[in-house]
């Protein structure tokens, strides 16, 4: 450039950049010193002149979808801005493909003066023989710097699901963050009061609509909105409108929701990797669940029901506000199909009854119909007499564990255990000497390879033994400490009056009606049921032996 030429003068944008992967060097790195930085360096650069400043804080490098940097894009675009200056290449990308394509492909060719202060990088000097290694060199170890980052990142968060630490921004509705942990959850009680009526009204037999406008009627906040009353900054991609209401598939995920349980579920979608923010799905199997974590709101026993119900056919009949008594819980006895629910008009009175699904749409099925208050009538009378049957099972069973037979049970099963952990240990400890022995050259490789075949399968069998008698142990003690659970589930509806939809999901499994109008009806914790007469049935069998040589009182 000769003198008389006017020396041309750039108009630059300073662009800096922070994100919380720079850990330790966030106070070198921050805004305010990557801006003083710049402005020290063109205070003595006459042929510079600022236009303006973006700041992308809190966004990672890893990816070029930041909003400030989209904006100056645009400005150089519309050929505003001429020149870049950023402290360091780091700052303006960690991405090693898409740093080399900016520097490299798209500055050069719209005549981008493009300078990484820190780097010792001017375009406009060109590239020295070292610039070619150096700097690709330089973009590589930042995005294998991003990685490693995004690495231990991952593995943190990992560390605290599993040990039952909640990690969300927000915590579920119903529960707040604790203000003295933020990885602990406490109950919101006014939340929490609105989550209970939702299980309540879906026990009841609503509908997920029918309860959205239920609580739009009440003036109830929908999550979103309550969790911006509160003050949080809360966004969520479920939102449509500027003010969101309660509609049913904000009742369905509530419904749905392990977390009202006490049971933390976390990890359910992830990122491809540390480049790709888009966010898939994890399966089941990964997700992170730890039972018992924070103070459960719903009993597990109406969350159960609950799903229960979610998965039947509990379809609202059309100008009514709360499903039918059994509906969802009535099937054919030989087809398998739900029953459905019809009504009748006969000399001005209206009849109910229930008839084969399979035989209505496709006659495949024969119509197995029966009477609509028969039916309830029956299940009403049914499920009494269960009741009254698993209270004197309570009973029983109390007595049969104070029984020094069941004692006996149980201290054998423990001696047990214990002489199979024992020779689990054994094997181990001769499998050590074992091959000290073939270090001291006390025995040859082949000994040495025939006696270990012969410790393994011992040790395999030790371990397989021990399996039983922890199961054998584990089903005694399980007897005594679930026996009170489910008993108590259904003691706490004798003398019951009526029959209402709650107690019919709480305590109903299944009701099969056969073509002879036969009523098959399985309870629920109908296996446990099952487990109890069969050792009330063992308790006596054992029993009566001693029963006949000392008589009642040695019992």
């Amino acid at each position: 450039m000769n003198d008389s030429t006017e020396k041309r003068i750039y108009r630059a944008a300073i662009y800096v950049r922070l994100s919380k992967e720079d850990g330790d060097k966030e106070e070198s790195d921050s805004i305010v010193n990557q801006k003083e930085l710049v402005r020290g360096f063109l205070a003595d650069k006459p042929d510079i002149t600022i236009c303006a400043e973006y700041v992308d804080d809190g966004y990672s490098g890893a990816d070029f979808d930041r909003p400030d940097f989209k904006r100056m894009v645009r400005e150089i675009e519309a050929g505003r801005i001429d020149c870049v200056i950023v402290k360091d290449l780091s700052r303006f990308g960690r991405n090693f493909v898409e740093t080399g394509r900016y520097i490299d492909q798209i500055f050069p060719a719209i005549g981008i003066r493009f300078i990484a202060i820190n780097d010792h990088y001017d375009s406009i000097n060109g590239r020295n023989s070292s610039d070619k290694i150096l700097i690709p060199f330089k973009n590589l170890i930042n995005d294998a710097y991003c990685r490693d980052i995004s690495i231990k990142i991952r593995s943190q968060l990992e560390i605290k699901r599993k040990k039952g630490d909640f990690i969300g921004s927000f915590a579920v509705y119903g529960y707040r963050k604790d203000p003295k942990d933020r990885h602990r959850l406490v109950v919101d009680d006014y939340a929490a009061d609105v989550v209970r009526d939702i299980f309540r009204w879906k026990l009841e037999g609503a509908s997920q609509q029918r309860i959205a406008d239920r609580l739009n009627d009440r003036g109830e906040l929908s999550p979103a909105e309550y969790k911006r009353s509160c003050g949080l900054q809360y966004k969520s991609g479920f939102q449509v409108n500027s003010r969101t209401g309660w509609s049913a598939a904000t009742v369905n995920r509530i419904l749905r929701n392990e977390t009202y349980i006490g049971t933390l579920v976390q990890g359910k979608r992830t990122t491809p990797n540390h480049k790709v923010k888009r966010t898939v799905k994890r399966p089941s199997g990964e997700w992170s669940r730890v039972e018992n974590s924070h103070p459960a709101i719903i009993e597990r026993e109406d969350f159960l029901a609950v799903e229960r119900m979610l998965l039947q056919d509990t379809r609202v009949a059309p100008g009514e506000e709360e499903a039918y008594l059994l509906s969802g819980l009535v099937f054919c006895g030989d087809c398998g199909q739900n029953m459905v629910r019809n009504n009748v008009r006969k000399k001005g009175r209206t009849y109910v009854y229930y008839m084969c699904g399979n035989n209505r749409t496709n006659k495949v099925c024969t119509s197995h119909r029966i009477n609509g208050a028969v039916l309830e009538k029956t299940v009403f009378l049914s499920l009494k007499q269960h009741i009254e049957n698993i209270a004197d099972m309570g009973r029983i069973l109390d007595c049969i564990e104070t029984l020094p037979l069941c004692r006996n049970e149980v201290r054998k099963a423990d001696a047990q255990l214990v002489k199979k952990q024992e020779e689990i240990r054994r094997y181990h400890r001769l499998k050590v000497s074992l091959y000290e022995s073939l270090e001291d050259g006390l025995i040859n490789k082949a000994e040495y390879l025939e006696l270990k075949a012969v410790y393994d399968a011992r040790l395999q069998e030790a371990q397989a033994a021990e399996g039983r008698a922890r199961e054998e142990m584990e089903g005694l003690l399980q007897n005594r400490s679930s026996n009170v659970r489910w008993i108590e589930q259904f003691k706490k509806y004798r003398n019951l009056p009526e029959l209402t939809r709650h107690i019919a999901v709480m305590l109903i499994e299944r009701i099969e009606v056969y073509e002879d109008c036969r009523v098959e009806i399985r309870f629920q914790y109908q296996d446990s049921y099952e487990r109890a007469l069969a050792l009330i049935e063992n308790v006596n069998r054992l029993a009566a032996p001693a029963e006949a040589l000392f008589g009642k009182e040695a019992m």
